[in-house]
């Protein structure tokens, strides 16, 4: 094998180890934003739990955040909950940097 090829595959298992942490931080700041809309419903610490397990399972109906967001605000708005579409999508960015600085320090852990 060349110096090329190596090379090569070690950009290849950067890249891939790179998509994987990505989706793993996704799907943290998914749960750490149903766990908040959960509480701004005032639902219980199970229900809660289970609320983050249905927003991270809403992320794969398309790609992009557009599926989180509108259950989200989806949810909120049906348990009378008024938050703007700005609030929910601030919350969104705070968490997934949240998320990310999580995973980083579990990583180092």
């Amino acid at each position: 094998m060349t110096q090329f090829d190596d090379r090569e595959q070690a950009y290849e298992k950067e890249f891939a180890r790179n998509e994987e942490f990505d989706f793993k931080v996704i799907a943290r700041r998914n749960k750490l934003l149903g766990l908040w809309a959960a509480g701004l419903m005032g639902l219980s610490a199970d229900a809660a739990g289970d609320y983050a397990k249905e927003v991270i399972a809403a992320d794969f109906e398309e790609a992009g955040d557009e599926d989180v967001y509108r259950k989200v605000r989806g949810d909120l708005s049906d348990k009378g909950v008024d938050f703007s579409e700005h609030q929910i999508r601030r919350e969104m960015e705070d968490l997934l940097v949240k998320a990310r600085e999580q995973m980083s320090s579990e990583l180092k852990g």
